[in-house]
């Protein structure tokens, strides 16, 4: 008995699967107390983010000598159209000194200040993030807009400013996993039902996939607390519904193939034994072909880009673990009444045998040539909506769906104020030139302030207002002249960071990743195909089409942003983002057809093969397509443009490959290429292309 054999008989084993059973109970025990505790392990302060060498990081590490960078300050901005009265004045000093009892709020609160058109008041408050991060200014930020906007209603007040955004991004990102979750869940149990047309079947699935989350979040809270992990908002989000997506992806290949396998086994455990036999090496390549792709984010500039691939690859790991063990050892435990009412009974037919993806198949089989260089055409055609994405960052007010009260108040305060007020451009220098520093800071164009420099030791703190809003492309090149003046200095050594510098920075790290780590991840999945398929013609051509496949959904979701909608472009990271989960879940789809194709093709020839291959694994794929689809769709749901455009990009892509890459693209090119895409492996001369076979999977043969 081969390794793979042996290892499929352990959660296939009479005894053993009990054993495999016990083992995920205990540790589910062990370890499910500690999933709960992810959230408080997050780190969503600014560093942890950036770009480690980026010039606005190390500003904020130096901020530290003079002012705790752990803070967000808040701006209230009062406005009256007909100009601001005595009574505005003092209710706005009043409001000042209430400030100070709202909670987290720590420091030297500044204002009011009027504007020069004597319409507007602007009060600082700072507000401490040192324990509690950005969760400390939803309250804080909360009890200063009451204050701020109780009493005369002529009195507009609005708090923005990097607290009051904060606030808003904290309120939108609250309850995230438990939306995502409920949410995702709802979908996957919609689809399982409709998938398995049974009462019960669904929940195995359900189980192992939800055993598998909360190990996964054990698991990374541990390396998180202990081994310097960085999680995030972001990376614990997307880590729900890639486990609950793709766990059930893997659940459903292994189900249909052992559907198949219990109508050649009287036995239940010789039927899952052989569908793992069978299929557990597509799901394993398939589940390290993205784990693998994850971990390429390593590479990544920017921090959270890059602690986001281990935590993700994390989760595929556990889930992979979960469906080719928990799984199995659920379904021989029930046995085939868990089918129930379509159980599907030994010696029955092959239900594929005249289905639709059989006849599809068919169809293609006429004139693949034409389907493929057709099918190639149009994808190619929306591809060409790429030369509208606008990726290159989001503003303020771009950043939410909706319109919340930072956003507007970021507009009025740039209407009466300096746009950079209360986001200032931050120079920390040499304590011996810092006086030159300024003065050259004061020379930039664009630059609105300059207020004298705080020497502390051996370093100056300088602060600079600028004309424009800070997230504007202004903004940003009004940073670039700075640095290039202050830089000039002799001696002085002087790093220019805040805001905007942030903003920058993160833009110019995400296309160098883009320019890194998208290569790197395209030689991966190709040698782990290469390996899977022992050939180099068809990992080629599959990769080929997964690009071709990226580049299209990357088009159509252009579009839509811009015209259906209606963002102002998207953040920075998107196109990595999108790039890395569709050409590795994309890749899947592909994995779990061409091994098919290929188990298929070695008694039947590759044209018969890819015919039966595609009646095989059709409906389970499409399941699986639709289902992850619309776990990243869930992301949709969430009032941030960065989720919302990954997860309509990601979910139109998962479509893209399912319905048309995989079943139409590849099946039409295996069956033109032949047995030329197996070259040079011996599959290639031998398998026999005439070779007249019904379409249904062929009988259990051994491999």
């Amino acid at each position: 008995m081969n390794l793979g054999r042996r290892l499929a008989a352990i959660p296939s084993g009479r005894r053993s699967k009990w054993v495999v059973l016990v083992a995920w109970i205990l540790l589910l025990v062990a370890l499910g107390p500690l999933a709960g505790k992810l959230t408080g392990a997050e780190d969503n302060q600014a560093q942890s983010w950036l770009p480690g060498s980026a010039e606005s990081t190390k500003v904020l590490k130096l901020q530290d000598q003079f002012s705790s960078t752990q803070s967000a300050t808040a701006v209230v901005v009062y406005t009256r159209d007909s100009g601001i009265t005595a009574a505005d004045q003092a209710k706005a000093a009043a409001d000042a000194k209430s400030f100070a009892s709202a909670p987290h709020v720590q420091g030297t609160i500044t204002g009011p200040a009027p504007s020069q058109d004597g319409k507007a008041l602007v009060t600082t408050v700072p507000i401490d993030t040192a324990k509690g991060g950005w969760n400390n200014l939803g309250p804080a930020v909360d009890k200063i807009r009451s204050t701020a906007t109780t009493g005369d209603p002529g009195l507009s007040a609005h708090v923005t400013g990097p607290g009051g955004i904060g606030a808003d991004q904290s309120k939108a990102f609250s309850g995230i996993d438990g939306t995502l979750l409920y949410s995702t869940l709802a979908v996957v149990i919609i689809l399982l039902l409709l998938t398995y047309r049974s009462p019960v079947l669904w929940l195995l699935p359900l189980v192992a996939s939800g055993v598998a989350l909360t190990v996964a979040q054990a698991v990374i809270y541990l390396l998180a607390d202990h081994a310097g992990l960085t999680v995030n908002a972001q990376s614990a989000g997307i880590l729900l519904v890639l486990v609950i997506g793709a766990g059930t992806d893997y659940a459903l290949l292994l189900v249909a193939r052992y559907r198949e396998e219990l109508r050649r086994h009287q036995d239940r455990h010789e039927a899952m034994a052989e569908a793992l036999h069978r299929a557990g090496p597509a799901v394993f390549a398939s589940a390290a072909t993205v784990a693998v792709s994850m971990l390429c984010l390593l590479f990544a500039e920017m921090n959270s880009t890059a602690g986001l691939g281990p935590v993700l690859a994390i989760g595929v790991v556990v889930a992979l673990t979960a469906m080719l063990t928990l799984l199995p050892a659920l379904l021989v435990i029930t046995g085939r009444w868990i089918f129930w009412p379509v159980k599907p009974a030994y010696g029955t037919p092959e239900p594929t045998e005249s289905g639709i993806w059989a006849r599809i198949g068919g169809r293609i089989g006429g004139r693949p040539r034409t389907v493929w260089i057709t099918t190639t055409l149009v994808l190619g055609a929306f591809a060409l909506g790429l030369l509208g994405l606008k990726a290159d960052g989001l503003s303020t007010a771009g950043a939410f769906t909706g319109k919340p009260d930072s956003v507007v108040g970021q507009t009025v305060l740039t209407e009466h104020f300096p746009g950079g007020q209360g986001a200032p451009v931050i120079v920390i220098s040499n304590a011996g030139p810092a006086a030159q520093v300024a003065a050259k800071l004061g020379e930039v164009p664009g630059v609105a302030q300059v207020n004298q420099p705080v020497v502390k030791g051996q370093l100056a703190y300088i602060t600079a207002v600028v004309k424009s809003s800070p997230d504007s492309q202004d903004a940003k090149d009004t940073v670039d002249r700075a640095r290039a003046a202050t830089h000039a200095v002799p001696g002085a050594d002087a790093r220019v960071g805040g805001n905007t510098a942030v903003m920058l920075d993160t833009e110019r790290a995400s296309a160098h990743d883009d320019k890194v780590i998208i290569p790197i991840v395209l030689a991966v999945v190709l040698l782990i195909l290469g390996l899977l398929l022992r050939a180099v013609v068809a990992p080629l051509v599959l990769i080929a089409t997964v690009v071709l496949s990226f580049a299209s959904a990357l088009g159509i979701s252009s579009l839509a942003f811009n015209h259906l909608f209606h963002f102002e472009g998207a953040d920075s990271s998107f196109p990595l983002f999108v790039f890395v989960f569709l050409v590795a879940l994309g890749i899947d789809y592909n994995i779990f057809l061409m091994t098919r194709v290929r188990e298929e093709a070695v008694h039947r020839g590759t044209k018969t093969g890819a015919l039966a291959g595609l009646a095989a694994t059709g409906g389970v794929i499409t399941s699986a397509g639709l289902i992850l689809a619309s776990t990243f769709g869930v992301l949709g749901t969430l009032p941030v443009v960065g989720f919302a455009e990954i997860g309509f990009a990601v979910c139109l892509g998962v479509l893209l490959d399912t319905f048309v890459v995989r079943s139409v693209l590849v099946t039409a090119l295996a069956m033109d290429i032949g047995n030329r895409l197996w070259w040079p492996s011996r599959l290639a001369r031998e398998a026999g292309e005439g070779v007249k076979a019904p379409l249904t999977p062929r009988e259990n043969v051994p491999s």
